[in-house]
C-alpha cells in the first residue's frame, strides 16, 4: 500500500523537447547541417525503418531527462520514421543512434566534444563523424568492442551503416552517395530541376517549330497543286 502511494505520488518527469541551445551558430554549419540530413533522407527514403533526424533531443535512459544530447544529425536503423518531440529510446526498442554527425563551429570547445565523445562512446554509437567546415577538417571513429576508436585512414572511407564515402578535397568535403554522385544542396537540386524543365521546354518548343514548318510547307506544296502522296 505504501509503495502504491509513493508510485501515485511521483511526480512526472518531462522530457524537454528543446535545451536551449540554437540548432546552428553560423550559415556554413546550418548549410552543413541540413544539406547531410537531407541528402540522407533521401537515401533511405524507400526504406520505412531508417529514422533520420536533425538536431532532436536524444534521451537514453528512463526517468532521466538531465543525460541527454542532440547531435547535428542521427540515423537510426531499425526504427521506423515519423515525426517525434524527441528520441526517448526506452520508447523505440532501446535502439540507440547507430550513426552521428557532428558540425563545428567557432563556438565549440574542446571540453564540450570531449563530453559528447564520451555520451557517444558510452550510449552504444557505432560511426561517429565530426566536420569543422572553417577548418575544412574532417576526423571519424568506428566502434570496436566497447570503445569508440578514431579512423586513422578516412580519406576515400566508405561508412559502414550508410554506404557512403568521405572524400578529403579542398574546398570543403565531399561526401558520395553509394552510385558516386556527390550530395548536393536543396539550391543545387532545385538548379537542376530548373535546368532539365528548361530542356524539356526547349525540346518541345523545337518539336512544335518543326511540326509548324512542316505544316506550312504542306500547305505551300498543296498551293502549287504538288501532292505530297505523289512525290
Amino acid at each position: 500500500m505504501v509503495s502504491q502511494l509513493e508510485s501515485l505520488n511521483k511526480p512526472e518527469i518531462i522530457y524537454p523537447e528543446r535545451d536551449g541551445n540554437p540548432m546552428s551558430d553560423n550559415t556554413v554549419q546550418f548549410r552543413w547541417i541540413t544539406t547531410i540530413k537531407a541528402n540522407l533522407d533521401w537515401l533511405f527514403a524507400k526504406d520505412e525503418q531508417v529514422f533520420v533526424a536533425g538536431d532532436l533531443l536524444w534521451y537514453p535512459t528512463e526517468n532521466n531527462n538531465k543525460k541527454r544530447q542532440a547531435p547535428d544529425i542521427m540515423v537510426v536503423f531499425g526504427r521506423p520514421k515519423g515525426d517525434r518531440g524527441s528520441y526517448q529510446q526506452w520508447k523505440e526498442d532501446n535502439i540507440a543512434p547507430q550513426v552521428v554527425f557532428e558540425i563545428l563551429s567557432p563556438g565549440n570547445t574542446q571540453t564540450e566534444m570531449n563530453r559528447k565523445l564520451l555520451f557517444y562512446e558510452h550510449h552504444g554509437v557505432e560511426e561517429y563523424y565530426i566536420y569543422d567546415p572553417d577548418k575544412n577538417d574532417f576526423s571519424g571513429l568506428l566502434r570496436n568492442a566497447q570503445t569508440l576508436e578514431v579512423i586513422e585512414k578516412i580519406d576515400h572511407w566508405v561508412s559502414p551503416r550508410l554506404g557512403i564515402r568521405f572524400q578529403l578535397a579542398e574546398p570543403e568535403l565531399i561526401i558520395s552517395y553509394p552510385d558516386g554522385q556527390p550530395f548536393s544542396s536543396y539550391t543545387e537540386e532545385r538548379q537542376r530541376a530548373e535546368n532539365e524543365r528548361q530542356r524539356a521546354e526547349n525540346e518541345r518548343q523545337r518539336a512544335e517549330n518543326e511540326r509548324q514548318r512542316a505544316e506550312k510547307l504542306a500547305t505551300k506544296l498543296k498551293e502549287l497543286g504538288i501532292n505530297l502522296e505523289d512525290i
